[in-house]
């Protein structure tokens, strides 16, 4: 079985997906890693010199190959993966797919720590980061909404997340 994790950059998956991988024992994909590898350069440095529309092309390709070759492995995926193509319907027909729901307040707190690693937010003022996020999420919503399973982040530790998915998708 593959677990995938969405939802907005900072909500917590690349964390959870370890956290997960462990109490599971399952192998641990990141998809915003498996690229990095295969082009030989940060998410940044690809939207920067290639542009976001190759950084999504890449997204898919190695989406598919992953559901192709892949059974059982916990899968991370990047914030925006389930909002282009028609990755959603990929994601939620191949693996038990878990929406992390975390608050505009929760996300911002996070994503102020990490803005320049962030290429979407880097540029953005502080203290419109709030709005930003907040219509991002919006926008993405129907997307993130189409998961099989949604779990709250907020006030909960990692471990606590981690068991909640594993309870939801009623594994051992």
């Amino acid at each position: 079985m593959i677990i995938s994790l969405i939802g907005y950059m900072g909500s917590g998956k690349s964390h959870i997906s370890k956290v997960l991988s462990q109490k599971l024992q399952l192998k641990l994909i990141d998809l915003d890693k498996e690229i990095f590898l295969k082009n030989r350069m940060t998410i940044p440095e690809i939207f920067e010199k290639r542009g976001e529309i190759y950084f999504r092309k890449q997204e898919r390709l190695l989406l598919e190959e992953i559901f192709d070759t892949e059974k059982d492995c916990i899968l991370s995926l990047g914030g925006g993966t389930p909002a282009y193509y028609n990755n959603i319907e990929l994601i939620t027909q191949k693996s038990e797919s878990v929406y992390l729901r975390s608050s505009v307040k929760t996300l911002t707190e996070r994503l102020l720590k990490q803005k320049q690693k962030r290429p979407l937010i880097a540029k953005i003022p502080d203290e419109n980061l709030p709005e930003f996020i907040a219509k991002h999420l919006f926008e993405r919503q129907v997307f993130y909404g189409q998961a099989k399973y949604t779990v709250a982040t907020d006030a909960k530790t990692p471990e606590e997340i981690g068991d909640e998915i594993i309870a939801l998708i009623n594994l051992p």
